[in-house]
């Protein structure tokens, strides 16, 4: 009696020469999207159903050795079809299939042997001690945060090492329950951490063992937090300058005046030469972002409105300055 055939790399949804690299995203993509604990009720029987899958997909393709052993069958095989050992594989040993040990399919089995060959996989897998991966992160910051540094906590979600199954995602020849067989459980953790004066946006920084944990006393990786700066109502910076507006009455415009205008350092006062026309910019020396050797500019937009709720006066000037422009 034939077994379904299982297409793993549709499972995956990765192609037949995805890397190494491909196969591990896309396994621990889906692992979490159909993690049976962030299921209830039918579509927590579904998804353990599909999680079974995955994992199975990912036990093979990540094994060079199942993997091309998987391989040899070709790839005319189509999901779900009825699959009996093609009779020309010479030198391809086929088993008969004795039930879900571990949660394998029999077509699994029917390939490896059952849970036995898992195991055997499985501990030669991991070898001495790994270092942990690298992790990266977001860290939003404020202009004010970012242009003055100092110490920031946050709070960032993490995924921890198992501890039921050590790291390796299988217990006793079945995917540990615990992690679903991703060898992670999430998990939070609060970090302080030093902002130096200037960062920059995409700037990155490194938190030394800060990063997901070794296995098998391995150390851990690092984190890398990514700078990313909040939107202000005020300025914005532009590379080493920090740009920002102010609004003249037509009559400060013309005639000149000295405003205040805001900086990074706290209010200035500025001179606006007679004559500013809309969207002149008025250089700041010195005001801008930090940078090595000293500071980028400041630079400051000319915007110009018309006074809201004229009084009577005001408009009656504003009609003698209007004839007085008659015909020039």
């Amino acid at each position: 009696m034939g077994v379904s055939y299982q297409d793993y790399y549709a499972i995956l949804g990765v192609p037949r020469n995805a890397t190494e690299k491909e196969i591990k995203a896309a396994y621990r993509k889906l692992a979490r999207q159909w993690h049976p604990d962030l299921h209830t009720g039918k579509d927590k029987e579904t998804a353990e159903e599909k999680f079974k899958q995955i994992n199975e997909a990912y036990e093979v393709l990540s094994d060079p050795e199942k993997r091309a052993r998987y391989d040899r069958l070709g790839a005319h095989w189509r999901a779900g079809q009825d699959f009996r050992p093609p009779p020309d594989m010479d030198g391809f040993e086929f088993y008969t299939a004795t039930g879900n040990a571990g949660g394998f399919s029999d077509f699994f089995e029917t390939l490896f042997g059952g849970a036995d060959f898992f195991r055997r996989g499985a501990r030669s897998a991991h070898r001495g001690p790994l270092r942990g991966r690298d992790v990266e992160s977001e860290l939003e910051l404020t202009v004010e945060e970012a242009y003055r540094g100092g110490e920031k906590t946050l709070q960032l979600s993490a995924r921890e090492i198992c501890p039921a199954c050590g790291g390796a995602g299988f217990d006793g020849g079945a995917f540990c329950n615990r992690c679903g067989g991703t060898g992670e459980i999430a998990g939070e953790k609060t970090l302080a951490v030093k902002i130096p004066p200037g960062v920059r946006e995409g700037s990155r920084i490194r938190l030394k063992g800060q990063g997901a944990e070794g296995l098998n006393g391995g150390e851990r990786g690092d984190l890398y937090l990514k700078v990313r700066l909040l939107p202000h109502p005020l300025f914005k910076v532009q590379g080493d300058d920090v740009e920002t507006e102010i609004t003249l009455r037509p009559e400060q415009a013309v005639l000149g005046d000295r405003v205040t205008v805001s900086t990074l350092d706290g209010p200035v006062s500025v001179k606006v030469p007679a004559g500013a026309r809309a969207g002149r910019r008025l250089r700041l020396r010195g005001k801008g972002w930090p940078r090595r050797g000293g500071r980028g500019d400041q630079y400051v937009r000319v915007k110009i409105d018309i006074p809201d709720n004229l009084t009577p006066e005001e408009e009656r000037l504003y009609r003698e300055l209007a004839d007085l422009r008659k015909g020039v």
